[in-house]
């Protein structure tokens, strides 16, 4: 099966760049992003041919970074099915944060770069309530072009301050995702405050929130393609219960020599229980980017 990537109302053909550049490339994958792919699809965009799963050629000259970035972003957005990935930045001894918090910033500005393209890519970005309360991050998209994502709080206990970024910000939609004894009381405290927040219950068992049940909720709100931002306990549990595409880790060249772990999983006792997912690897600046591929969610039954 073949088809098109078509050009938007007043965009400029590709064909009289040579070499393609990472600008352009980015332009690229926002197309393919829109784009409705099917299984063994093949689509041509002018000296581009991309088929759905990600691999791509260009039948003209591209540049090294434009090439690189067509490689890390294609396989998120030239997809027949749902995506759940999460990111990380850690540094060499795999730290996310100094002890009290201070994380500004574990990766370098290529990785801070990479972080909003991800976002602009995915439809939702959801953060654990740890990581609002101690970064009060935008969760929007500013160091590249593209559309926000729905910014999503996971907040079982119902534990957030009242008065956060995400919260009080209307640039992108925001949703406050909270146990079911807590909803009305958020309901009110958005309201009191003139947030446009609209608040969702959860079952929260001994254990949490079961991240297949958020996957579910996002996926019937019309968000099939989810990034889990942070923080590192989040992302532990979604990828524990093995509900992760892929994870992207970047890695610093830098050693903190305490604080907050990036992952914390249950204990194995021998290295054979250890996970060992497909990987590619990205220089970012300075950085490392590991793109771990792992069985998808849609095989898992996650629905």
């Amino acid at each position: 099966m073949t088809g098109r990537i078509s050009n938007a109302a007043g965009e400029p053909s590709f064909m009289a760049a040579t070499p393609l550049s990472r600008m352009q490339a980015w332009e690229l994958v926002l197309r393919a992003r829109r784009f409705d792919w099917q299984v063994g699809q093949t689509c041509q965009y002018d000296t581009m041919s991309i088929t759905a799963g990600g691999t791509w050629h260009c039948s003209g000259a591209i540049d090294e970074a434009a090439a690189q970035l067509l490689d890390i972003m294609l396989p998120l957005v030239a997809r027949t099915t749902p995506l759940v990935m999460a990111q990380l930045g850690q540094s060499l001894d795999g730290r996310i944060a100094t002890q009290c918090g201070a994380s500004y910033y574990v990766t370098g500005q290529e990785g801070l770069v990479h972080l909003h393209a991800l976002r602009a890519v995915v439809d939702a970005v959801l953060v654990g309530a740890g990581t609002v309360v101690t970064d009060d991050p935008r969760l929007t998209v500013r160091h590249v072009t593209g559309k926000h994502p729905v910014r999503v709080v996971l907040d079982p206990r119902g534990r957030m301050p009242e008065h956060r970024f995400v919260f009080e910000d209307d640039s992108a939609a925001t949703l406050h995702l909270v146990g079911h004894e807590h909803v009305a009381c958020w309901q009110a405290c958005h309201a009191k405050h003139g947030h446009d927040v609209d608040v969702l219950g959860l079952d929260v068992g001994d254990e949490g929130v079961d991240p297949g049940a958020v996957i579910d909720l996002l996926r019937r709100r019309g968000l099939p393609r989810v990034l889990v931002e942070g923080g590192g306990m989040t992302v532990s549990r979604f990828l524990q219960r093995g509900c992760l595409d892929r994870l992207h880790m970047t890695v610093t060249p830098m050693i903190i020599g305490s604080g907050r772990a990036s992952l914390t999983l249950p204990v194995i006792e021998t290295l054979n229980q250890a996970m060992r997912p497909p990987a590619r690897h990205f220089t970012l600046g300075d950085d490392v980017l590991f793109d771990l591929e792992f069985t998808t969610s849609a095989e898992k039954g996650i629905n």
